[in-house]
């Protein structure tokens, strides 16, 4: 029964990291994106540069989900994976 409660906290800590490490993942690969010039309307461009800076912050406030949840906006507007 210990071993249980010992396991899924472990779990759930582990959890955190793997999100607060990809958020940078996911920054770089709109940064890259970005510098391929991607041919976006003015609007999309601005929506992809607001969630890209709203994300980082999300991501430096320890707000991880927050971070990927908005990262992920910019990413389906750039198309990228």
């Amino acid at each position: 029964m210990k071993l249980r409660i010992l396991v899924a906290a472990v779990a759930i800590a582990a959890s955190g990291s793997v999100l607060a490490f990809h958020c940078p993942a996911d920054m770089a690969k709109i940064d890259a994106a970005l510098a391929k010039s991607p041919k976006l309307s003015d609007a999309q461009m601005a929506d992809v540069k607001k969630f890209r800076a709203d994300g980082e912050a999300a991501h430096k406030a320890g707000r991880h989900q927050v971070a990927v949840d908005t990262l992920a906006k910019a990413m389906k507007i750039l198309d990228v994976k």
